[in-house]
């Protein structure tokens, strides 16, 4: 069932930026968003960037040196999230990266909030999900991302 809640303009802008690649100068591609997670407004009526809830990718290498442990550690340990993560991967053959969508429903988040994301999400197209700690870690991103394939998930050995 649909809940009605809307997604503002800037998270949809959001999305098309990290999904298209353009050609880009190296100042440019710095300020690209590597993750951003987003949140339902005050009124629980519309899905907007959660502020300050962002990773940019010249900042992975300079102030970040794990961007995927930081964006986990981003995520609320009581509260639900949804999340874009611009991952990269290696498998046997070659290198790759891939956007990914997460609801983030730990079970710690109050039963109302895990209702109102879960029946929220479809105005937002999920892609993955993710319902806590056991399914954040590496081992199971490339599972999700192509199983034995994966040899190497944002520079770390799977």
């Amino acid at each position: 069932m649909a809940s009605g809640v809307q997604v503002a303009d800037e998270v949809c802008r959001i999305f098309y930026d990290m999904k298209v690649r353009k050609c880009s100068t190296p100042e440019e591609i710095k300020k690209r968003k590597k993750a951003v997670i987003f949140c339902l407004s005050a009124d629980k009526k519309c899905i907007i960037v959660e502020e300050g809830k962002e990773i940019l990718v010249g900042d992975v290498g300079v102030t970040i040196t794990d961007p995927f442990k930081h964006f986990v550690g981003m995520l609320p340990e009581k509260d639900c999230r949804y999340a874009l993560y611009d991952a990269s991967f290696e498998t046997k053959e070659s290198r790759k990266e891939e956007l990914m969508f997460f609801l983030w429903a730990p079970e710690l988040a109050p039963l109302k909030s895990k209702m109102i994301y879960a029946s929220s999400k479809d105005a937002i197209k999920k892609k993955f999900q993710a319902n806590g700690p056991e399914d954040l870690n590496r081992a199971c991103i490339a599972e999700k991302l192509g199983g034995s394939l994966i040899v190497a998930f944002e520079g770390c050995p799977v």
